[in-house]
């Protein structure tokens, strides 16, 4: 919000020029254009042509004589008109789009409302985004729309960053999240030290979180929510295994087939289970059974 006098210029829509013409004009009162141009530094061949836009857009008024003078309206006046002129803009806006809106419709609504019958087994399966941005902003719709569980299957989790807010406020809603992580034996170097940081920030940060490494070799990585052995709910975010591609030209699948879901945590429970050991090596307890351990409802 606006909190002081000067930022109502910004609200205006003005160029450089005609905000500097404006302010001006509201400290010397009534000027002519020329002696206007040699107070703002605005060139003379500019300046009838700015204060022509102030006065077309009600802010400013041109008192006839000889020379031609230029009078700002009261402050008021001028918030006021600011108003009336950008509801006139939202009037003609709306204008334009009620002009085209049937066409429009009937153009894309057929191919819109395609039936499920119509969709190729693709379509009904997963949607893909770009990785990086786009898929850490799936990644936190993940986490936020959670209810009961979150499932992270990663090299190191090196897009923490990204997401550690929605974890942060899947965990202080009670969501369960299980981390696996591929074993550091199997990590560049680089990647081995990412990785120690990483899971020091999830020990330190989010003691709930349980983290486990496997030293097999994953063919995908992603994230998983709520999957459900009987179909009725799960979302999910892919990516397969492609070292010899660029992450920039890469893309990731999106799935909300609860299905598909399903097959992923069961994919994921049996590495946990059976092929994974616990990331710190003084693990404590056993992670809570809901954390991993048991199959989801």
């Amino acid at each position: 919000m606006a909190d002081s006098a000067e930022d109502l210029f910004s609200l205006l829509d003005l160029t450089e020029y005609e905000a500097e013409a404006l302010e001006e004009l509201l400290l010397l009162g009534r000027t002519t254009a020329p002696d206007l141009a040699e107070a703002t530094g605005i060139p003379k061949a500019r300046i009838y042509g700015v204060l022509d836009a102030l006065s077309e857009a009600g802010y400013v008024k041109m008192i006839p004589g000889r020379p031609k003078q230029y009078e700002p309206h009261d402050p008021a006046a001028i918030s006021e008109r600011a108003v009336e002129n950008r509801r006139h803009a939202y009037e003609r806006f709306r204008e334009d789009v009620e002009s085209v809106e049937e066409a429009f419709v009937d153009e894309y609504a057929p191919v819109r409302d395609r039936g499920v019958d119509e969709l190729s087994p693709t379509e009904d399966l997963f949607h893909v985004v770009d990785v990086g941005e786009p898929s850490e902003r799936e990644t936190r719709r993940l986490f936020r729309g959670a209810e009961e569980a979150v499932y992270v299957l990663s090299k190191s989790f090196g897009y923490i960053e990204a997401v550690r807010p929605a974890i942060r406020d899947a965990v202080d809603r009670g969501v369960a999240v299980d981390v696996l992580l591929l074993h550091p034996d199997s990590l560049s170097p680089e990647n081995r030290e990412r990785q120690a940081e990483i899971r020091e920030l999830l020990a330190t940060e989010f003691p709930s979180i349980a983290v486990r490494v496997s030293d097999r070799l994953l063919p995908w990585r992603g994230t998983f929510a709520d999957p459900s052995l009987s179909y009725e709910s799960g979302q999910g975010l892919l990516m397969v295994e492609q070292e010899e591609v660029p992450n920039h030209h890469r893309q990731a699948a999106v799935t909300e087939n609860p299905s598909f879901v399903a097959g992923m945590w069961q994919y994921f429970d049996l590495l946990w289970r059976h092929e994974s050991v616990p990331a710190d090596p003084d693990p404590g307890p056993d992670p809570d059974p809901q954390s991993g351990d048991t199959a989801p409802e």
